[in-house]
């Protein structure tokens, strides 16, 4: 089970990144941030996600927020993730961690 949750984890980590370099290069380059290669290969990996926050959200929600939505639910994945792994690492010892 620990393995399962760093492996959560990580891609909740990779995808968070994902999601916030997009938001920052969206500012920075505004209007064109759709010509950006870099701004659509980090669009590429944060989409599954962003498809998966669509999915459970109402059609209440915009489309602008679900990227939102997406990060939120991916840093509570990642919150649980951590928990779990500390708790676990405390009861078999730190040693075993590593």
């Amino acid at each position: 089970m620990l393995t399962a949750a760093s492996l959560i984890k990580l891609i909740a980590e990779i995808a968070l990144m994902a999601l916030l370099g997009q938001w920052v290069l969206g500012l920075l380059a505004g209007a064109k941030k759709q010509q950006n290669l870099f701004y659509q290969i980090l669009e590429i990996i944060g989409r599954p996600f962003v498809s998966l926050a669509r999915l459970i959200t109402p059609r209440l929600v915009l489309d602008r927020h679900v990227p939102v939505v997406a990060f939120l639910l991916l840093l509570f994945a990642w919150l649980l993730a951590t928990i779990y792994r500390i708790q676990t690492c405390l009861q078999i010892g730190v040693e075993l961690c590593k």
